[in-house]
């Protein structure tokens, strides 16, 4: 069993956020490191919504470390929600407390919904990969993924069937272009995977696992 550590996040601009460490079980290495970011904290999403506790429980057995956080003004985090426009820095904040937690691995950003718009709007050179799990690719500026979606480094996207938010059509469209790109559909998913939650998992553990280690 995975014991999971508390952890406290510090942002270029000054805040303490709140997150939890949970290493893999064993005396091994991870295969990769996974940073999670949590939908819209004006709607009740904190780290321990339903598709990001369902990727920290099951991820570490399958040999992926996952770091959660609480975005700014979300339960133990400092600061106000900032309308997406400073929600970048704590992502930042997360990787620099994963790079010193030294759990090994292929360094990656998960995001569902609001949190896959923040993690798609960052292009970190530390990164192997990004996963954006319905991600709406509303909540930063058009161009801001642009650097993301040209970059060569291999993303996921995790799209809902039935999204009541954004249509997978619409996303695959607004993605057209990008590079190193996968899109997966659950059938009958809505954008909260309810029900669906086990094929996600599959799916990102799926990714993860296929990372090549860091040189």
């Amino acid at each position: 069993m995975t014991e999971v550590r508390e952890i406290t996040l510090h942002t270029d601009d000054g805040l303490v956020l709140a997150g939890e460490l949970a290493p893999v079980p064993t005396i091994e290495p991870a295969r990769a490191a996974a940073v999670l970011c949590h939908p819209h904290p004006q709607f009740g999403g904190t780290m321990r919504s339903i598709v990001i506790s369902a990727l920290f429980e099951a991820l570490p057995g399958l040999g992926v470390a996952c770091l959660r956080f609480n975005f700014r003004g979300v339960e133990g985090s400092e600061g106000a929600y900032a309308d997406g426009r400073e929600e970048p820095l704590d992502v930042v904040a997360a990787l620099d407390a994963a790079e010193r937690a030294a759990v090994g691995g292929p360094l990656v950003l998960v995001g569902w919904s609001f949190g896959a718009d923040m993690a798609l709007a960052i292009d970190d050179a530390r990164l192997a990969g990004w996963v954006g799990i319905a991600p709406p690719l509303r909540f930063r500026p058009e161009q801001a993924y642009d650097a993301v979606g040209r970059d060569p480094r291999p993303k996921l996207l995790v799209l809902a069937a039935n999204d009541e938010f954004r249509a997978p059509a619409e996303i695959a469209a607004a993605t057209s272009a990008w590079t190193s790109t996968r899109i997966e559909t659950v059938p009958g998913a809505s954008h909260f995977f309810v029900g669906r939650t086990e094929r996600v998992v599959t799916l990102v553990g799926d990714f993860l696992s296929a990372l090549p280690a860091p040189a």
